[in-house]
């Protein structure tokens, strides 16, 4: 099996999400904006969410390490289909409800910035998974976190 050839077009394209990324001023929040628009769209469709998380992260581990080397910057801020990829995460397996997606925009936002434990660490390293993997904690993170207040409010409201 030979190995994807992809154009600097097309890695540009995908890694900025359609050119998101060259938005000025906060590129990731557009990015995050993007994923979460994504979710609405499919109006937290179980596996649509899971089919949009596993190809987000796919094509971004795909691309992301080249998108570096065309943009000459170790994680470029053009570079947002991580983004999507941690917001989709975020909502998987969350319902459609505009108090989680607001509260799940933030946290995410919140958790993609400070970096907590370890995403900071996996951040640092090279290429794609250092692209990538920082974003997909904080998605993960996020979820766990909504899953919680999930639970709370199903369980008060029993």
């Amino acid at each position: 099996m030979g190995k994807i050839i992809l154009t600097p077009f097309l890695i540009r394209l995908i890694s900025t999400f359609f050119y998101l990324g060259y938005l000025p001023f906060i590129p990731g929040t557009y990015g995050s904006i993007a994923g979460l628009l994504l979710f609405c769209l499919i109006k937290g469709d179980t596996s649509l969410s899971i089919f949009f998380v596993l190809s987000s992260a796919l094509t971004g581990f795909l691309v992301c390490g080249e998108a570096e080397k065309i943009f000459n910057k170790k994680d470029c801020r053009y570079i947002v289909i991580d983004e999507v990829c941690g917001m989709l995460l975020s909502f998987l397996f969350i319902p459609f409800d505009v108090k989680f997606l607001i509260i799940g925009f933030l946290l995410f936002r919140l958790l993609d910035t400070l970096k907590p434990f370890p995403a900071g660490r996996l951040q640092g390293l090279k290429g794609s998974i250092g692209v990538m993997s920082d974003d997909i904690v904080a998605g993960l993170y996020t979820n766990i976190m909504l899953q919680v207040v999930l639970r709370f409010i199903s369980f008060k409201a029993s």
